[in-house]
């Protein structure tokens, strides 16, 4: 699938506590529909080795990053142990002028900001939550990556992810990948519908009325 020019692009911000599905079901809605992109943000800290700016992150010094947010150049910010990350806004307004959908895959925080920010008409905002804690602890442990340390800090931190839920336009419920996986495909199959997302609509009603006009 491609994108659509016939409409705006949407704001698509996925966010779960860690071990929800997040990342699992981000990555299936890119095969579903690959003109899905991520939103490539800008950050204070150092490329890694192979990393592009453009491609991986915005690389940019301090100054430049505090100039981007002090000129109302970032939709979200935070600082994460002494770097600051952040979604530049041009990049993302030029993707919904194109039709284009940008996946964010950033905290309820960052979410609050993008949704408050003057493209928040344009935001389709998702939750997803765990069936039960005893589960999300038993998908952090099976993954393997983390030590029982961090696992035990991201159990405490779910918590207060989850209490935010209610700020969300969509809350699903990841009992069973593919079944969630349908859900957000069918969510999103909507949202692009919604009447902020086609501008042609205002011109069509126009050449609908002088129509009624005509035949007068």
């Amino acid at each position: 699938m491609s994108a659509d020019t016939a409409r705006r692009g949407l704001l698509i911000i996925l966010s779960s506590p860690s071990g929800a599905g997040k990342s699992t079901l981000a990555k299936r809605l890119r095969l579903w529909d690959d003109s899905i992109r991520f939103s490539v943000s800008a950050t204070t800290r150092k490329p890694r080795a192979g990393e592009t700016h453009g491609t991986d992150y915005y690389f940019h010094s301090r100054a430049e990053f505090e100039d981007l947010v002090a000129g109302d150049q970032m939709l979200e910010h935070a600082e994460v142990f002494g770097n600051f990350y952040g979604s530049p806004r041009g990049p993302v307004e030029a993707a919904i002028g194109a039709g284009q959908d940008l996946l964010f895959d950033i905290d309820w925080q960052g979410g609050q900001q993008v949704r408050n920010s003057a493209l928040g008409k344009h935001v389709l905002s998702i939750f997803i939550l765990p069936p039960s804690i005893p589960e999300l602890e038993r998908r952090l442990r099976t993954r393997g990556q983390d030590s029982d340390e961090v696992i035990e800090n991201r159990m405490r931190k779910s918590r207060d992810e989850i209490s935010h839920w209610p700020e969300y336009d969509y809350v699903l419920v990841n009992d069973d990948l593919d079944v969630t996986e349908a859900k957000l495909q069918t969510i999103i199959s909507a949202e692009r519908l919604r009447l902020s997302q086609q501008p042609d609509v205002v011109e069509t009603v126009r050449r609908l009325n002088k129509e009624f006009e005509d035949m007068k």
